[in-house]
């Protein structure tokens, strides 16, 4: 286990001082303007924020959880690839280390082997904090001297928990602690050490912005299909950020078992596919579409008795739902019966049972 600390607490007052006085006349950060002979680096933004990297001992899925006082940090901060590993690159962020990682981290570099690369060509490495977690589990994480204090991280078990510009010392620790003391699967996990953060004082400009991004333990050769991407959601300028990508979350694990119900359908998988249906409507009740298609499936494999009941509850939903039903059997969604169309869109006349 590694631990690293660095600073005191400081007033909102003291970090808008710092923050002025790394500002050139341009308004770049002065951090990042290279001295004389000194080679440029990359842009970068003022990413400061708390964030966790972690690979599932059980799954074998990588994941990168973020929050910060910053617009759309998601997009700077968060790299995952399935089956090479996930990144944080925050503070001072250079966003080339996650590219740049992953792609060390593909050809078989360890997680802190391509750390420390990076990291030597980088003439402005104490302004970084970057956390990396590989494939099998290697955890290579870092925080300049010069990240702007509360600065920290934690390294346990295939896991790293890091976080700058800070209320106070105890977020880091704090997200460490709920990471490993939370029961659930990898996005459980993640968003307990966001909210361990914040619950410990978080990030001392308050919350703008979250990212949660998990990937598959393996590469299923096709990530432009998205497949390779259990969760992939952002929050980009919210009050409350972490409660938004809760939901968020949640709403992906139910379309998450939608998406597999559709999968075992087509290997004629009815019974399995009908649990994953049900799993999924029963994890977001406000969205309709789900049931529905709970409903076609059933109607689809002759149990019209089981599917009626929940087609009407969806037209006393939304009346609009019963005119997709008649354009079901051309697509072979539904039987070309008119009969059975019939007794199905008459429901929405009925009251909701």
């Amino acid at each position: 286990m590694k631990h690293a600390r660095i600073g005191l607490n400081m007033s909102r007052l003291h970090v808008s001082l710092a923050l002025l006085a790394m500002l050139g006349p341009d308004g770049t950060s002065r951090a990042l303007q290279p001295a004389s002979g000194d080679t440029p680096t990359a842009p970068t933004l003022h990413a400061h924020t708390y964030s966790i990297v972690a690979r599932d001992l059980v799954t074998g899925e990588l994941g990168v959880a973020v929050q910060s006082h910053w617009f759309s940090v998601g997009s700077v901060v968060a790299w995952a690839e399935a089956g090479v590993g996930a990144i944080a690159t925050q503070a001072l962020v250079d966003p080339g280390y996650g590219p740049k990682g992953l792609e060390l981290m593909r050809s078989g570099t360890p997680a802190p082997d391509a750390l420390r690369q990076l990291l030597a060509k980088d003439t402005e490495r104490d302004v970084r904090q970057v956390a990396m977690v590989d494939a099998q589990g290697r955890v290579g994480v870092h925080t300049g001297a010069r990240a702007i204090a509360a600065a920290g991280h934690h390294s346990g078990s295939q896991y790293a928990v890091q976080a700058n510009l800070m209320t106070n010392d105890r977020v880091w620790p704090a997200m460490a602690k709920a990471y490993e003391a939370t029961k659930g699967d990898l996005a459980e996990r993640l968003l307990a050490a966001l909210d361990a953060a914040q619950a410990a004082g978080g990030d001392i400009r308050g919350k703008q912005s979250a990212a949660l991004l998990i990937v598959k333990a393996k590469s299923t050769a096709r990530p432009w299909s998205g497949a390779d991407r259990v969760y992939d959601l952002r929050v980009d300028d919210a009050e409350e950020p972490l409660e938004e990508l809760r939901r968020l979350a949640r709403l992906q694990r139910a379309y998450n078992h939608a998406n597999r119900g559709d999968e075992l359908m087509a290997e004629n998988r009815i019974e399995e596919a009908l649990t994953e249906y049900a799993a999924a409507a029963k994890l977001a009740p406000e969205i309709e579409e789900l049931p529905f298609w709970q409903a076609v499936t059933l109607a689809s494999t002759g149990r019209i008795d089981d599917a009626l009941p929940i087609f009407q509850k969806v037209f006393a939903r939304n009346p609009d739902w019963a005119e997709v039903v008649p354009r079901l059997p051309p697509a072979k969604l539904l039987p070309d019966d008119p009969a059975l169309i019939k007794r199905i869109v008459d429901l929405r006349l009925k009251r909701d049972p």
